[in-house]
């Protein structure tokens, strides 16, 4: 299908539009739309928050009756079924819009074609794939969690240049400077859920709150324990940032009091090995609405995730210092015999952040 530079150009807004939900649309896909009449914009707008008005029905209302015989520029298939709203289709069919171009079909199952098949129905020229690769990235999460049945997984790591993320006696804190740890917090923000392991909270006794930059929401903190080690005193239960999800190995429902006690929900997901089953986990996050799960977890943790192969990028922070060969490093690996067995990883962005190296990596 071919495509003009004026489509190219318009829907790179609606991208653009589709972004600026990237901190409150979860669990609802980011979704941009432009509405084009006689080579103007008449109207645009983005969805911003679930069970409000979508994306198509802000442009809509903007562009008025300049959207009869318009092009409408969507992110996503427009919506063909009644939730929290009705449907984005059924609008553009009322506005008289005779074109629309979306990105990507949504997988969703109760819109998944139907939406692009209404608007054909209704006489409506219906175009779809128009830079489909950029608008998955926008949606990573909440496709993952649709095509996947769990969600995307980001490794937030922070080391050495030696790779180091500890000392010996377990002292942490700070490896990264202030403004690497304010990107921290934007991704935090940007995250449906945080999630931990016991021995990061024993040691460091983290809130995994949002607290450097401003945020309308909080994302979820999901702490796996499989022994149930972490006491109900820990910074994780004393009521700021909303219910912890803690996952556990422990059957016991008298070992699970003290934390509902606390308003954590306890889920017990056991594995084969008496640890939690780290897979189970991530696909009953996906059910609960979870698209983007942030990790951050010590070494024995992040090794597991990558054994697992749940792991879908890591983003590192590397700091200009050097902590020593005894130092603890990032993945609680065996030792390799090896080098043919060494993972290996793609580095995909670098840039600085304040004094600090940001790498962007997806593992191979």
């Amino acid at each position: 299908m071919s495509f003009s530079a004026t489509d190219h150009a318009m829907m790179a807004r609606a991208l653009t539009l589709a972004e600026q939900g990237r901190y409150t649309t979860t669990p609802n896909p980011r979704v941009g739309c432009v509405i084009v009449r006689d080579g103007e914009i008449v109207g645009e707008g983005w969805h911003v928050k679930a069970g409000t008005p979508h994306a198509e029905r802000h442009a809509l209302a903007q562009a008025g009756e300049r959207a009869r015989g318009a092009t409408a520029y969507v992110t996503l298939e427009p919506c063909s079924h009644y939730g929290r709203t009705p449907p984005c289709a059924e609008g553009l069919i009322e506005a008289g819009v005779a074109r629309v171009v979306a990105a990507m079909v949504d997988p969703f199952p109760a819109v998944s074609g139907k939406g692009l098949a209404m608007l054909r129905e209704a006489g409506i020229a219906v175009e779809h794939g128009l830079m489909e690769a950029e608008a998955r990235k926008v949606n990573k999460g909440f496709l993952s969690r649709v095509e996947r049945g769990r969600p995307w997984l980001t490794l937030k790591m922070a080391a050495t240049l030696d790779g180091k993320t500890a000392l010996l006696n377990g002292v942490s804190q700070w490896i990264t400077g202030p403004d690497a740890r304010r990107d921290v917090h934007d991704m935090r923000a940007q995250s449906c859920a945080i999630l931990t392991g016991s021995g990061t909270v024993l040691a460091d006794d983290p809130s995994l709150t949002v607290r450097e930059v401003e945020t309308s929401r909080q994302p979820r903190r999901v702490l796996v324990d499989s022994a149930l080690a972490v006491p109900v005193t820990a910074k994780l239960f004393n009521g700021e940032g909303g219910a912890v999800i803690v996952a556990t190995a422990v059957a016991d429902p008298a070992r699970h009091e003290p934390y509902l006690s606390r308003g954590a929900e306890v889920w017990v997901l056991p594995g084969a090995d008496g640890r939690v089953d780290l897979a189970s986990l991530l696909a009953r996050l996906a059910t609960a609405g979870v698209g983007e799960l942030m990790v951050e977890a010590g070494a024995g943790l992040n090794a597991a995730l990558v054994e697992a192969n749940l792991v879908d990028e890591a983003v590192l922070y590397l700091a200009p210092s050097f902590a020593g060969d005894a130092a603890r490093g990032l993945f609680a690996w065996p030792a390799l015999t090896s080098l043919a067995d060494k993972r290996e990883v793609r580095i995909n962005a670098v840039r600085m952040i304040g004094t600090d190296l940001r790498l962007n990596l997806r593992f191979v």
